[in-house]
């Protein structure tokens, strides 16, 4: 496990708020924030969120109330993104902005470097 600062990547108040309130529900003390990549999408490569405990090799970010784990390939093509929360009628959910992004799909889940 590797650890690294909160500068590495972004995340908004509002999607802290709402990973602490997500960790919270799940009642597991170890499950944190998993931000990574896989292939596939409209744009080729599609972002991956989920709550999980760590897996050997992970890289971990503190955060205030939670953990942010990363693989290898997530820390290549995440460094620098920031992760938002939009609700309310025209909310999205979680929306990650990566400036490694070349392009984007319309829907904003896949991208291409």
């Amino acid at each position: 496990m590797v650890a690294v600062g909160q500068d590495f990547i972004k995340i908004t108040p509002k999607a802290q708020e709402e990973v602490k309130r997500l960790v919270i529900a799940d009642e597991k003390p170890d499950i944190g924030l998993r931000l990574g990549v896989k292939g596939g999408g409209c744009s080729g490569l599609s972002y991956e969120l989920q709550f999980t405990p760590t897996e050997a090799g992970d890289t971990v970010i503190d955060f205030d109330g939670f953990q942010v784990f990363m693989d290898a390939k997530g820390m290549i093509y995440l460094k620098g993104m920031q992760l938002d929360f939009q609700d309310g009628l025209n909310g999205k959910g979680f929306v990650f902005q990566n400036p490694n992004a070349t392009s984007t799909c319309g829907c904003g889940e896949s991208f291409s470097i």
